[in-house]
């Protein structure tokens, strides 16, 4: 039911041609707050709506360590609140922390303008072995409260692995014109922002 693509990469972990919840590789797809399995799209992405936080205003961090063996064990999302596993099905599953650097490290990729005249904007990673196979991320911002921001220059797309050492965040891959000299890099973003998740399978 989902296309994926094989890139080629050492570790053979195969990524989804698109986002959860697009239909094409260019489409923004669904937002998530971190830990659920269905889209916030059209939910408020706040700590009070946040999983794993009692409905607290603030990050509760006592409440979350209180159940963090259970949905996080391992400081890895636990399947039962993988938005890629439960929604995908199968064995897709979303990426870790790691699987990040597996991507960036081992693919030719690059900031896209105008991905072949769509007038979308993303990064683009292509197989070093076949220059054929390609993955398109498109830049879908965040959502933020009850609004969407930074569509179309910047985006972040969560991993499955926790901050150890802000247990508030989450790494996420994030690319756009906000990081310096348009890079692609791993970084911690605060779990209750809609971001995008990307499926992958082994």
């Amino acid at each position: 039911q989902y296309e994926y693509v094989d890139l080629g990469l050492p570790s053979g972990l195969k990524w989804a041609k698109c986002n959860i919840g697009a239909e094409t590789e260019t489409d923004y797809g669904d937002y998530f707050m971190w830990g659920s399995i269905t889209p916030n799209t059209d939910t408020p992405c706040d700590w009070i709506n946040a999983p794993f936080n009692n409905g607290s205003s603030d990050y509760d961090e006592a409440y979350f360590n209180s159940i963090k063996d259970t949905v996080c064990p391992n400081d890895v999302l636990a399947k039962d609140y993988d938005a890629a596993s439960q929604i995908m099905g199968g064995n897709w599953r979303m990426p870790t922390r790691d699987e990040f650097y597996d991507l960036l490290d081992n693919t030719d990729n690059e900031w896209i303008e105008d991905f072949n005249g769509t007038g979308v904007n993303g990064w683009k990673f292509t197989s070093k072995i076949d220059a054929s196979k390609y993955i398109f991320i498109p830049v879908s911002g965040c959502r933020l409260d009850s609004s969407f921001n930074l569509q179309g220059s910047y985006s972040s797309v969560w991993s499955s692995s926790l901050n150890t050492s802000n247990s508030a965040g989450i790494w996420g891959l994030c690319f756009g014109l906000r990081i310096t000299s348009n890079n692609c890099v791993v970084l911690s973003s605060y779990r209750y922002c809609g971001r995008s998740v990307r499926g992958v399978m082994e």
